[in-house]
């Protein structure tokens, strides 16, 4: 797969881990892990990039005397979701379109 397609899967998949409820790394990762593998530093890689573009924030919070942060999405990174749903519909098109002769071949 294209690494700048799957980087920005990747990214709305985390949106998406966060969308309803604020979470911490180990969370997200177990959340996703039914659709998805991530490794640790993939996922924080992805965090602090949507950090620094504005579509997540992050608090600390103290758990059992140790600091977690928790992600919380913002109004930017809902809006990034949404743009994710149009622009699947396109993608979706598009593979349709590529597929079109493999349906009359099978």
């Amino acid at each position: 797969m294209d690494i700048q397609l799957k980087r920005g899967l990747l990214d709305v998949c985390v949106l998406a881990a966060i969308k309803n409820e604020d979470s911490y790394g180990y969370q997200i990762i177990k959340d996703m892990k039914p659709y998805l593998e991530l490794s640790e530093s993939t996922l924080y890689t992805i965090l602090k990039r949507l950090e620094t573009a504005e579509m997540l924030v992050v608090k600390s919070v103290e758990h059992n005397g140790r600091l977690r942060k928790y992600y919380h999405i913002t109004d930017r990174g809902l809006d990034r979701i949404e743009e994710f749903r149009e622009d699947w519909k396109e993608i979706l098109s598009i593979y349709n379109f590529i597929t079109r002769e493999d349906a009359g071949h099978e």
